[in-house]
């Protein structure tokens, strides 16, 4: 029996962890915010309000939250 998709908004959040330089992942954060508001300067509020922060990965709650990310990193260095 599959669930029924919730029908009242309410808030959601999508991660992505990239390997990166600080500098790399604020110009991901800017394209991310292009594809969320591509008019920046529209009347507000947004039609879908939305938030978005860049965090280093020792400022997340988990201890160790994208193993995989670090082990791609890794080999892709190798080869």
């Amino acid at each position: 029996m599959s669930e029924e998709p919730q029908q009242d908004p309410s808030v959601w959040e999508v991660r992505l962890g990239i390997y990166a330089t600080e500098r790399q992942a604020e110009q991901v954060k800017e394209q991310i915010t292009r594809l969320l508001c591509p008019d920046p300067d529209h009347a507000s509020p947004c039609p879908v309000p939305w938030s978005i922060r860049v965090l280093h990965g020792s400022d997340l709650d988990d201890e160790d939250p994208y193993p995989e990310l670090i082990e791609q990193a890794r080999a892709e260095r190798l080869s």
